[in-house]
């Protein structure tokens, strides 16, 4: 690592605050790392090289650089977000290259806070599945190049655990988020719905999906969030003490027949040992997930790919895709309904009302090895998400916030996690916990790839 490249993003802007560090200098650093390593990780579809210094030069000739809470620090954007300049091409070969006029609200808020935007990230085609490779790339994990990165904000993962940037900006619509997190041993948090715009793609998959932040600290999460809700003085996601918590503990999957492998769940059993010992009321107890929920989450899925798809030339989409988007062609006037999604919050909201957060795997096993899974058929690849992500797409549907923390290892060395779930608006605590969990198990925020 170099003097800034591998620091906290609450480092740099402090540094940078402080003239003791330019931002140039800042963004300099980890271009040059980019360029020596990407290769290896393929987090990045467009590195915006000459455009992100002379945003670096415009970030330290502010009058109110002392003022900014992510003054110099370099960003990623998952590439399903519009970047003024540049286009926005979703991993596909049937999406226009034409440059963006605008930035996306959330890219918006983030260059107002003095981030700079340093490239956008490789992602599944239309952000679909929970691995990320295609036309534009192959990311891999940073910490077990032979795997995926996950998905569908593969890119931007690799790209923070590589310490490529320390923040990435991501969007999870079925844990694309959370999956490649947990994968590749950073936080992140899927807000509840409306606390930070969405506009993703058409309709935001009919409101599950939501824009967050890929960090190596809770307090860059918490930062970076604060950014992205636009709460600059960070009064809704604060540190706060939040007493004695209830936590439900459940390592079973929500979808029958998913077995979960025994890293995950000796991890959610330690986990539930150390928020225990850190004064929480700790139970095991299973959500009442229903029989129905798994036709439920691939009706959702299917329906809002099909969305996505509308006006986009079929011949130049994967067949994957294609596939995806006709089978959700039959459920868009159910899923746009929102009604199977209000019977699962009934039947989960007495679970909440008695617990105030559920502890679980964030994943059922490690992910599936690095390969051309746009090239496979749907069925396998359908197959493949399901039996290693179970536990994300539940609260896309009910759209409450959910988290993966990084929680000891895989086997191979790699880093395993767990989720912690909330009721709506609980995203202050679901962090405080979290800060709990790093403070007394601290992972390793990088991975070695000097």
């Amino acid at each position: 690592m170099t003097e800034w490249a591998g620091r906290t993003a609450a480092e740099i802007a402090a540094a940078v605050r402080e003239k003791r560090a330019t931002p140039r200098e800042v963004v300099a650093e980890h271009l040059a790392r980019i360029e020596r390593l990407d290769g290896r990780v393929g987090a990045f579809r467009a590195v915006r090289a000459e455009a992100a210094l002379a945003e670096a030069d415009a970030v330290g000739a502010r009058g109110d650089l002392a003022e900014l809470p992510l003054a110099g620090v370099p960003v990623a954007v998952k590439d399903n977000l519009a970047v003024r300049g540049e286009s926005t091409r979703i991993g596909s070969a049937a999406t226009p290259d034409a440059p963006a006029e605008a930035d996306h609200v959330t890219v918006a808020r983030l260059r107002a806070a003095g981030a700079v935007v340093v490239g956008l990230t490789n992602v599944p085609e239309l952000c679909v599945f929970g691995t990320t490779e295609g036309v534009h790339g192959t990311s891999r994990n940073p910490w077990d190049p032979a795997r995926t990165a996950g998905g569908s904000s593969g890119g931007s993962a690799a790209a923070v655990a590589a310490g490529l940037v320390p923040l990435a900006l991501g969007n999870d619509g079925m844990g694309s988020l959370r999956i490649p997190a947990a994968n590749c041993g950073l936080v992140t948090i899927k807000p509840g719905h409306g606390v930070v715009p969405a506009g993703i793609g058409d309709g935001d998959w009919f409101g599950m999906s939501e824009n967050g932040p890929l960090a190596t600290t809770i307090e860059d999460a918490r930062l970076m969030l604060s950014v992205l809700a636009d709460d600059p003085a960070n009064g809704r996601f604060r540190r706060t003490e939040p007493g004695s918590l209830r936590v439900a503990v459940s390592p079973r999957s929500p979808l029958a027949g998913v077995t979960v492998s025994r890293p995950y769940a000796d991890a959610v059993r330690e986990a539930a040992g150390v928020l225990m010992r850190a004064g929480h009321q700790v139970r095991r107890a299973d959500p009442p997930y229903p029989a129905s929920l798994g036709l439920t989450a691939v009706a959702h899925w299917t329906a809002g790919t099909s969305v996505d798809a509308r006006g986009l030339d079929p011949r130049r989409l994967a067949r994957r895709t294609r596939v995806h988007a006709g089978i959700g062609r039959r459920f868009v006037g159910t899923a746009s309904t929102g009604g199977g999604r209000e019977r699962l919050r009934e039947r989960l909201a007495p679970f909440f009302a008695e617990y105030d957060v559920l502890l679980t795997p964030a994943l059922a096993r490690r992910s599936p090895k690095a390969g051309p899974w746009h090239e496979r058929g749907w069925l396998r690849n359908v197959a493949a998400n399901s039996a290693y992500s179970p536990f994300t797409p539940p609260w896309n549907l009910t759209g409450w916030p959910a988290m993966s923390v990084p929680f000891g290892e895989l086997p191979s060395g790699a880093p395993c996690a767990v989720q912690l779930v909330g009721r709506p608006g609980s995203e202050a605590a679901l962090l405080e916990l979290a800060e709990r969990i790093e403070a007394l198990r601290p992972w390793r925020r990088t991975a070695p790839l000097d």
